[in-house]
């Protein structure tokens, strides 16, 4: 399932990156997942669009090299979990669950049409 993996590895870095976040429009870039997670913030992350039933992507930064060389060419915020929707970068944990608790993450969703169950 192309959305619970990254996409087939390519040669050229900002490719790959580009194609992944232009094929997933909730796009989770994390480590590890849900279950064998290692990061705490990651798990948040998930934890909060899940809540929500959005159908979203997630990508194993750890499983491959080149999306980690994506993120650091194409992001200025280096740090994992990574929220992208739609081709946009959202943010991180941190800044997701103040998005989430305001309602500005939700409202997000909603005008960018991502369905979710509360909306």
């Amino acid at each position: 399932n192309e959305r619970n993996k990254c996409l087939e590895k390519d040669n050229t870095t900002n490719v790959n990156f580009t194609k992944m976040i232009g094929v997933i429009e909730v796009l989770l870039l994390m480590k590890r997942f849900p279950g064998s997670l290692i990061c705490g913030f990651c798990s948040v992350a998930s934890a909060i669009l899940n809540k929500w039933g959005v159908e979203l992507g997630k990508c194993n930064v750890l499983d491959d090299e080149s999306i980690s060389e994506g993120i650091k060419a194409n992001s200025k915020w280096l740090t994992i979990p990574q929220l992208h929707i739609k081709k946009e970068y959202v943010d991180g944990c941190d800044i997701m669950k103040e998005m989430a608790e305001s309602g500005e993450l939700l409202e997000l969703m909603n005008t960018r049409g991502i369905e979710t169950k509360i909306s």
